[in-house]
């Protein structure tokens, strides 16, 4: 990947829209130095070439975990995942895309209006999903660990037994099926991230990582529908009959 080094940034991420990613989690906005290539950009920055260039590599070969792997998990493994994922889209995907949407200034006149109702809509996405987030692994998560900690005697009958009265995996079940696609809106706003051959690269790259990160979401709603949740339904069915067996003692 030497000659990445000679090649001008636009060229590069023109080439993979992904790379844009790499250079901002190294301190660089792409739109900044477009003309410049990409050895100048480390020495500016003070950036080991070796380092980015592997980033650049990585991120373009990372096929991640498997559904298959991740089923294998036991539950409190499955939970410490989720919340790793959490922690990635809000710490590093989404501030990453609204700051290409922050970016956003002279744009070809096709995409001036909606790359101004992008700035006043996405931190209100941004707003929900944070406290969708959040709300979730306070509430289903700590459930989750909580019943998972009973059957190891980590934490006493009546506590879990409180949880019980007030949640159920049922619920939550039902309750997810409803946030499951928070970015169809942005699908439909951007016609299913479809731009014109004149649409400027910064569009190009915003359009290619929000349809990125929908599906990741639409990948972690999954994983959590198909494999977390039927795991926490078999661990709610061991808990009661722990109880049930408790009480048969008592």
């Amino acid at each position: 990947m030497e000659n990445l080094l000679k090649r001008t940034i636009n060229d590069l991420v023109t080439e993979s829209h992904i790379r844009a990613s790499v250079l901002y989690y190294f301190g660089v906005k792409f739109y900044d130095y477009k003309t410049e290539t990409l050895e100048d950009v480390c020495s500016r920055h003070g950036l080991r070439a070796e380092s980015v260039m592997k980033a650049m590599e990585l991120v373009s070969d990372n096929n991640g975990t498997t559904k298959k792997q991740l089923q294998s998990f036991p539950v409190e493994l499955m939970v410490e995942y989720l919340k790793h994922a959490h922690y990635l889209f809000v710490k590093k995907r989404i501030p990453y895309i609204a700051q290409l949407i922050d970016g956003l200034q002279i744009v070809n006149f096709r995409y001036q209006s909606l790359s101004a109702d992008l700035k006043s809509v996405f931190p209100l996405f941004v707003e929900d999903f944070i406290e969708h987030i959040y709300e979730e692994e306070d509430t289903f998560f700590s459930y989750v660990s909580q019943l998972s900690r009973f059957l190891k005697d980590d934490v006493p009958s009546s506590e879990v037994f409180y949880l019980m009265e007030k949640y159920s995996v049922k619920e939550f079940a039902l309750d997810h099926e409803v946030h499951d696609n928070e970015m169809e809106g942005f699908r439909k706003f951007t016609n299913n991230y479809t731009y014109c051959e004149e649409a400027d690269l910064q569009i190009k790259v915003l359009y290619s990582e929000l349809e990125r990160l929908e599906k990741d979401l639409i990948l972690h709603a999954k994983i959590e529908n198909e494999i977390l949740f039927p795991k926490a339904l078999q661990l709610e069915r061991l808990v009661k009959l722990k109880f049930y067996d408790l009480a048969k003692h008592n």
